[in-house]
C-alpha cells in the first residue's frame, strides 16, 4: 500500500536480497530515535511532574519525547517533515480519527456496558470526588496528548523505518512487546494487564498498516483512554476520578483488571480481539481504496 511515509521524502532504500545491509542501515536510525526518546523521559519529568501531577507529566513527557524524535529523526536521515510520515493532515485523516474514537470509545462501552447487564459491576457514586466538568474536559485533551505521544514513539518514524526494511510482521510485533514492555512500570500492573497491551500494540501497529497514517491508531487509542475515564475505570493503573462514581465490581480481578483497570481484564482481551474486526470492516466501508483486495489495493 502507498501512503505517508511511502510517498514523501524517500527513505533510505537498499537491495531488497541484502538482508544484512538493511539491517545495518537501520540500526543508526533505531539508535538515534531511542537516544532522543530516552533523553526526553529522563529529563521531562522531574521538571514537570512537580507542578503538574503524575498523569499530565506522564502524558506531556511521551508526547515531547514522540514529537522530538521523530522530527530530528525525519530531519536528519530523510530531510522530510513529519506530514510524509504518517501525520499529514486531509479529510481521510479526520475520517480515520474520528472511526478510531469510535471504535476505541465503543469498545469501552460495550466492556462496561456487558458487565452492569451481567451483574458483574454496579455503579457507586463518590461524595468525596464530585463530578467537574472542567477537570473532565482538562483530562480529556491532556490524553490526548498522551495517545498521540504513545504513537508517535510507538508506529513513527522508527517503526515506519524499521518496517520497510523488514516487513509488516517484523515491525508489529517486536514494537508491540516494547509497548507491553514499557508498562510494566506502571501501578498495579498485572500479567494479564501486560499480555492485552501487547495486543494493543498488535492492533494499533496494524492500524497503522492498513492505513498508512498514524491518525487511526491515535484515534483508538485516545477514544479507549476516554473511555476508561468517562466510564470512571481506572486507566493502566492511574485512578482519575473526575466523573463522581466509578464502577465496583462483583468479581474478581480477572474480571475487573484490579487496581490496573479494565486493562488488566480477560473482558479486553475479548474486545480487542473483536476490534481488529471492527476496525477491517470500519475502515473498509469509509476508505474502501486502503483495504488489501478492495480497490486501490496494494
Amino acid at each position: 500500500m502507498n501512503g505517508p511515509g511511502m510517498n514523501g521524502p524517500a527513505m533510505t532504500g537498499l537491495s531488497p536480497n541484502n538482508n544484512g545491509a538493511k539491517i545495518l542501515a537501520l540500526a543508526p536510525k533505531l539508535a538515534l530515535f531511542i537516544a532522543i526518546a530516552g533523553a526526553a523521559h529522563v529529563l521531562l519529568p522531574e521538571r514537570i511532574t512537580p507542578i503538574a501531577g503524575l498523569l499530565v507529566s506522564s502524558a506531556l513527557t511521551v508526547f515531547a519525547a514522540g514529537a522530538i524524535a521523530n522530527e530530528l529523526s525525519v530531519y536528519l536521515w530523510e530531510q522530510g517533515k513529519l506530514s510524509d510520515f504518517g501525520l499529514g493532515w486531509n479529510a481521510k485523516s479526520a475520517r480515520n480519527t474520528f472511526l478510531g474514537i469510535a471504535c476505541g470509545l465503543g469498545a469501552a462501552a460495550a466492556i462496561v456496558l456487558f458487565s452492569l447487564a451481567a451483574r458483574f459491576a454496579v455503579y457507586e457514586a463518590l461524595p468525596d470526588q464530585p463530578a467537574n466538568l472542567p477537570n473532565m474536559a482538562f483530562v480529556a485533551f491532556v490524553l490526548i496528548f498522551g495517545a498521540a505521544g504513545e504513537e508517535m514513539l510507538f508506529h513513527g518514524y522508527a517503526f515506519q523505518a524499521q518496517r520497510k526494511a523488514m516487513g509488516d510482521f517484523a515491525a508489529i510485533l517486536p514494537v508491540a512487546v516494547i509497548f507491553g514492555v514499557v508498562h510494566m512500570g506502571n501501578a498495579n500492573v498485572s500479567i494479564l494487564g501486560i499480555v492485552n497491551t501487547v495486543l494493543w500494540g498488535v492492533l494499533l501497529g496494524w492500524s497503522y498498516v492498513l492505513t498508512e497514517g498514524l491518525w487511526l491508531p491515535i484515534g483508538l487509542h485516545f477514544g479507549w483512554n476516554l473511555g476508561l475515564m468517562i466510564f470512571g475505570v481506572n486507566l493502566s493503573g492511574f485512578t482519575i476520578g473526575v466523573v463522581g462514581y466509578e464502577l465496583h465490581w462483583n468479581r474478581g480481578d480477572l474480571y475487573s483488571g484490579g487496581a490496573y483497570g479494565l486493562e488488566g481484564s480477560f473482558l479486553t482481551t475479548i474486545a480487542v480481539a473483536a476490534l481488529f474486526y471492527a476496525v477491517f470492516y470500519a475502515v473498509k466501508r469509509a476508505n474502501p481504496e486502503e483495504v488489501p483486495g478492495e480497490t486501490g489495493g496494494v
